[in-house]
């Protein structure tokens, strides 16, 4: 088995009781030769985790592709982009569950369920953008102020 080079950047991120370390291995070299369009670079990304006493907790490898030219995307910055990715999914997507109890909708057929989540993802847009920082709480004020709510949307 081949070892890899060292990394070309990595993180170390505490929180939650844990120690995040991510790795990132970036090439282009590829780019001309997968059947991928708009390919400009592959990444491999290894993810370890632990908690504080350094008891493991979860070792990951993903790949990864990008559009991204190696000017464009650094090592560092695919690293901010993949960390940043994953905080905005988890922020849209836990919303959308745990507020809008999305899971349970019974709207499934057709272009219906494409249509909620287009218009439960406006919601929460135009309430971050009026500077709402807990839409459940927003959305109950909206609730109260129906007035408010129509000025909101230009009514």
């Amino acid at each position: 088995m081949s070892r890899l080079p060292p990394p070309q950047e990595s993180t170390v991120n505490k929180g939650h009781g844990r120690v995040e370390n991510r790795q990132i291995w970036v090439s282009s070299d590829l780019a001309g030769y997968l059947d991928f369009p708009h390919c400009q670079q592959v990444f491999r990304i290894e993810r370890t985790v632990t908690k504080l006493d350094g008891t493991p907790m979860r070792h990951e490898v993903v790949f990864g592709v990008t559009s991204l030219r190696a000017a464009e995307g650094s090592p560092r910055r695919l690293l901010e982009l993949n960390r940043g990715h994953w905080g905005i999914e988890n922020r849209l997507h836990w919303v959308r569950d745990v507020t809008f109890d999305e899971d349970r909708s019974q709207v499934r057929k057709g272009a219906g369920a494409q249509a909620m989540a287009a218009l439960r993802n406006l919601t929460i847009g135009l309430l971050r953008r009026a500077g709402a920082t807990n839409i459940a709480a927003a959305l109950r004020h909206c609730i109260q102020h129906a007035e408010k709510t129509l000025r909101l949307i230009g009514l």
